[in-house]
């Protein structure tokens, strides 16, 4: 190849600019400062905070842990617990609520859980628009045996909403040949992410597979 076809080649592939996976970066929330307005219940686990065109943002994840909750009907001695999401837009230092997400386990006598999956979080420019997704991902689970645990992953860009639900996996035993059986894995994407960018639904898949396996240390 002569230098000059290939100087053509290259200046070609540069006027095509290559689409990257943008994560935005975000700066921890000092609650002791938090803008007015900001509403939460539970502990939080995450609270965030980030600029861009359309303003400041901020994003707080919490969870309750155990407990008997009286908003809840009980047919046992089983306790509750559940976990929230919101994101706030601060306008004229005061912030005001764009969305929320809640869920729960409700009246468990076994094994209870609602949390979000440690370090899943995500705030990410995908498709580029300037416009942020926000990814959670949780799981639900009342089980007094080694069995998957329920997970979601929620995404909204602006008041949009994702989802992709299903079960995480364990490990559930061994058959006759010593080869490892394990139980769950499975998922469905609502139908959302068929309509929406193929970056969402590919970093979606990603962020199942990463988190697919049930770590029963965290």
């Amino acid at each position: 190849m002569t230098r000059s076809i290939l100087s053509l080649l290259l200046a070609t592939i540069a006027t095509y600019p290559v689409r990257s996976q943008v994560q935005i970066p975000v700066k921890n929330l000092d609650m002791t400062i938090a803008p007015k307005g900001i509403a939460f219940e539970g502990k939080v686990k995450t609270a965030v905070r980030w600029s861009d065109p359309s303003g400041e943002h901020v994003v707080i994840l919490s969870e309750t842990g155990p407990y008997r909750s009286q908003k809840f009907k009980h047919e046992s001695d089983g306790e509750d617990a559940e976990l929230f999401a919101h994101h706030f837009i601060v306008q004229s230092d005061t912030a005001v609520r764009m969305w929320k997400v809640y869920d729960y386990v409700s009246d468990c006598p076994l094994d209870l859980e609602a949390s979000f999956i440690k370090n899943a979080f995500r705030v990410t420019d995908l498709d580029g628009n300037g416009v942020a997704e926000i990814w959670l991902m949780y799981k639900l689970a009342c089980r007094g045996d080694v069995s998957p645990s329920d997970m979601k992953i929620i995404m909204y860009q602006d008041k949009q909403k994702f989802a992709l639900r299903g079960q995480n996996k364990v490990k559930s035993g061994t058959d006759e040949s010593g080869a490892e059986q394990y139980t769950g894995g499975e998922c469905t994407f609502d139908p959302s992410f068929a309509k929406g960018p193929k970056e969402f639904k590919e970093f979606a898949q990603s962020l199942w597979d990463a988190n697919l396996m049930e770590k029963w240390d965290e």
